[in-house]
């Protein structure tokens, strides 16, 4: 049988057809999950999630902060709750105020994704979403098309490949926070007391701020990236202190890095992030603009003068 109704009548199937693809979009999550000895549904992620990030909730709070059903949740949760990932206790004996917590499998679980599975989908559905143009359901197309090309799981098995995976922030790793920005700041400019103040206290000015720190590891080098993602103000954020080891250059680290942060960024609900930087960094201002930060103007004007040697402001754009 050939054709495709969905496509044919677009508009009348655009429930079914985006159905569709969350199915075939899921099914590759799956395998990932799956290769990452994980048995965790892609649906069940966002319940995970959102207990890793807020805490426990009963099933009341957990609906309001996802908007989905109750029911939805409820059998989300015993799922979770039988694979011994999550608990479900009663606070009172009133049915309706089941309180949902993450167990100590289900927290070294999620933290096994976020090194494993979620960076390399993050970049896979960047790389699938980059350049869309035109009106929703083309885009829709065009989606379908880059999949049948590329299907998803091979997308994120490229970012995800070459031995690169991504850690969280620990005192353990600052040092090499320090040492890896070190390398190239002296190398290239000298260093200045910014510099020291961050490089100096990652965790104080960074982390305990509502900020980010992600490394990166290669198979073979051990940890050769950081990246930090500074609070400067109410959803806003400065991309800084990128460094990639000379060891690991031309393993495309700098990028698996970037991609990582900017999906962390979205996660914190940045609405406004910028980057300062100078014309000597060229490879570097080349990885920001493929990736889509624009020169601006008026951060140059607003930050610029956080940095003895910045001659570049960069923006990202919203949406």
């Amino acid at each position: 049988m050939s054709g495709d109704v969905l496509k044919e009548r677009p508009a009348l199937f655009l429930g079914s057809r985006l159905k569709r693809l969350a199915e075939r979009m899921q099914g590759d999550v799956v395998g990932l999950a799956s290769e990452a000895g994980l048995e965790i549904q892609p649906s069940q992620y966002s319940l995970l999630a959102t207990l890793d990030r807020y805490g426990a909730g009963t099933i009341g709070e957990l609906t309001q902060a996802m908007q989905l059903s109750q029911p939805a949740i409820t059998r989300m949760a015993a799922k979770l709750a039988d694979m011994g990932l999550v608990t479900i206790d009663r606070l009172r004996k009133d049915q309706r105020h089941k309180t949902v917590s993450l167990t100590e499998a289900g927290q070294r679980a999620l933290d096994r994704s976020k090194r494993l599975v979620w960076p390399g989908v993050e970049a896979a559905v960047e790389e699938l979403l980059e350049g869309l143009q035109g009106a929703f359901l083309a885009q829709i197309d065009e989606i379908e098309a880059r999949l049948a090309e590329k299907p998803l799981g091979a997308r994120a098995r490229a970012h995800i490949g070459g031995g690169l995976r991504i850690h969280e922030f620990s005192d353990a790793l600052a040092p090499l926070f320090r040492s890896i920005n070190a390398q190239w700041i002296e190398a290239m400019y000298s260093m200045e007391p910014t510099d020291r103040d961050v490089l100096d206290h990652p965790r104080e000015r960074i982390i305990d701020k509502g900020g980010d720190i992600l490394f990166v590891e290669a198979d073979g080098l051990g940890v050769v990236g950081a990246c930090a993602l500074q609070k400067t103000g109410d959803g806003q954020y400065e991309l800084t202190k990128m460094g990639v080891l000379e060891a690991a250059r031309g393993r495309k680290v700098g990028e698996f890095l970037l991609r990582a942060m900017l999906a962390r960024a979205r996660r914190k609900g940045a609405r406004r992030l910028y980057l300062l930087s100078n014309r000597k960094s060229a490879a570097a201002i080349h990885l920001y603009e493929k990736l889509g930060f624009r020169h601006d103007e008026d951060i140059m004007r607003e930050f610029g003068a956080r940095y003895a040697r910045c001659d570049v402001a960069m923006l990202y754009p919203r949406g």
